[in-house]
């Protein structure tokens, strides 16, 4: 079985200035919710069950997609109440059954190789393996510092010349989370940040098209991009 978990609800989910009353991974592509690219993605990359970790939108979402995509199975990790990125991963991956999982934010695109990912996080016996995407010219986003294929780094938000962004798709051990002590509700980026000393964390530079379309511009953009990138 390869499992991967998509964080579909949850904190900072709603596309205010376009779908104010839609969840991102509903906001319509060329016609069809934004999280079908990333479903019909994963298929082709092989993947056999997905969890959709829902909280805002959970009734829309559920209702959009049923129990199978192009029968693949779905299972639902709902948060009752907000649980944070780290939160909602972490009940997700009860629903895992996979040493480790692969793990993608709901509201961005990034064309990875899953297969190189895993492998490298099996070969690293690496707690979390994380792609990465180098770009040019940002400050939306906090620059990763990799270094012998280790990440050594988060950095906060800043301008930045070149570097590595955190490109949201993650191969993570289903027992990540042994041995801390994290609260109910806590943000997995920042339970990277600040474990990098504690953590093995191995970082995959990415060649394939990304996309984030948690601002205005990038969602217009989107419409475009993603059929192109992804034929559903």
């Amino acid at each position: 079985m390869m499992e991967a978990i998509i964080l579909a609800g949850g904190r900072g989910t709603r596309l205010q200035s376009a779908v104010p009353d839609l969840p991102k991974p509903l906001a319509p592509i060329a016609g069809a919710p934004f999280l079908s690219y990333l479903l019909k993605y994963l298929e082709r990359c092989k993947i056999t069950c997905f969890v959709l970790s829902v909280g805002y939108g959970s009734e829309a979402i559920i209702r959009s997609f049923g129990d199978a995509f192009n029968g693949i199975p779905i299972l639902y990790a709902p948060e009752d109440t907000p649980l944070g990125t780290g939160g909602a991963i972490r009940r997700a991956l009860s629903e895992c059954a996979e040493s480790s999982v692969f793990v993608l934010n709901g509201d961005s695109y990034l064309g990875a190789d899953l297969e190189a990912l895993a492998r490298l996080h099996a070969l690293q016996n690496a707690d979390i393996s994380v792609a990465l995407k180098e770009m040019s010219n940002f400050a939306r986003y906090g620059a990763v510092d990799l270094k012998d294929g280790r990440i050594t780094a988060f950095r906060e938000k800043a301008r930045t010349a070149r570097g590595y962004i955190n490109g949201g798709v993650y191969r993570v051990k289903r027992d990540v989370f042994a041995g801390f002590d994290p609260p109910e509700k806590f943000s997995f980026e920042d339970f990277l940040a600040q474990n990098t000393g504690n953590l093995k964390l191995c970082g995959l530079p990415a060649d394939g098209d990304f996309i984030d379309i948690g601002i205005p511009e990038d969602y217009a953009a989107a419409q475009s991009l993603l059929p192109r990138w992804v034929r559903l």
